[in-house]
C-alpha cells in the first residue's frame, strides 16, 4: 500500500498566511455523566487528510460531530476558515452542512429504493440542480469512482465496496470543502477496503478536498497525511506535531 504525499504549499503561502480549514479550540462536550469531550484542541489545513484514531469512548466520534456542526460543544469554539460556526443558526448550520461538507458513514446509508444514480445525485438536487444536471454530475462521479457500469442497479444489487464508493460520489458531486469520513472501511473486507480508500484519497486529492476521516484501521489511517489520536477527549498524539 503506497503512503500518499503531502500537498505541497503553495508559492504564496506562508506560516503567517495560512488559516486552517477547520480548527478545534478547547472544545468540552457532556453527555449527561459522561465528559466526551475534555478541552479537545485540533487544526486541520486545506487539502489534507487526517485519520482520527482512538479506543472506543475516546470522543473520536463526538470530535468529528462537533467539526462537522451536526453537534454543538459546550463549551469552546469549530472555527471554518476562521469564522465560529457556533455563531450560527440551525437552517445556517444545515446549509452549511449541505453546500459545503460532504459525508460518508460505515454502512453508506443509502436509501435502498433508489438507484445508484438516484441516490448519488440526491444532494444535488436538494441544492437546487435541475434533474438533467445532476443526474449528469452524478454519473459523472460514479465513473470516476469505478461504478459508472452499476448506475442503475440499487443499493441491495451492490457489494459493500460498490455501495461505498456510491457514497462517497454523492458526496463528493457536491464538491465539498471538507469530506467527513465516519469509519469509511469498518464494514469491508480488506481488497474493498484498499480500494475504496485508494479512489477516495485520488479522488480528494484531484479535487483539493480535505478529508477528516475516522478508523480503528491502522491500514486505512495509513492513507493520511496525519493520524491524530484521542484519548480521554484529548487529542494525545498528532504526528505532525511530533514530526515537528
Amino acid at each position: 500500500m503506497d503512503r500518499p504525499h503531502q500537498r505541497p504549499p503553495r508559492s504564496h503561502e506562508s506560516p503567517t498566511q495560512v488559516i486552517p480549514v477547520l480548527s478545534a479550540r478547547t472544545l468540552h462536550k457532556r453527555f449527561g455523566l459522561t465528559h466526551a469531550l475534555r478541552g479537545a484542541e485540533l487544526d486541520i489545513m486545506a487539502g489534507e487528510i487526517v485519520a482520527i484514531m482512538g479506543p472506543s469512548g475516546s470522543g473520536k466520534s463526538t470530535l468529528l460531530h462537533c467539526l462537522a456542526g451536526v453537534i454543538a460543544p459546550d463549551e469552546g469554539r469549530i472555527l471554518l476558515s476562521g469564522s465560529d460556526i457556533g455563531t450560527l443558526g440551525e437552517a445556517a448550520r444545515s446549509r452549511l452542512r449541505l453546500t459545503r461538507f460532504g459525508f460518508v458513514f460505515q454502512f453508506g446509508q443509502l436509501l435502498p429504493e433508489l438507484t445508484a444514480l438516484d441516490n448519488a445525485s440526491l444532494p444535488l438536487l436538494l441544492a437546487g440542480k435541475g434533474r438533467r444536471e445532476a443526474r449528469r454530475e452524478a454519473a459523472a462521479w460514479l465513473d470516476r469512482l469505478g461504478i459508472g457500469e452499476q448506475a442503475g442497479k440499487r443499493p441491495a444489487q451492490l457489494s459493500g465496496g460498490q455501495a461505498q464508493r456510491v457514497a462517497i460520489a454523492r458526496a463528493l458531486a457536491m464538491h465539498p470543502e471538507v469530506l467527513f469520513a465516519d469509519e469509511p472501511t469498518g464494514a469491508l473486507d480488506s481488497l474493498s477496503a484498499e480500494t475504496t480508500m485508494t479512489l477516495m484519497r485520488d479522488q480528494v486529492r484531484a479535487a483539493g478536498t480535505t478529508l477528516v476521516l475516522i478508523t480503528h484501521d491502522p491500514r486505512t489511517a495509513a492513507y493520511a497525511d496525519r493520524e491524530v489520536i484521542i484519548r480521554d477527549g484529548r487529542v494525545s498524539v498528532d504526528t505532525r506535531a511530533v514530526a515537528a
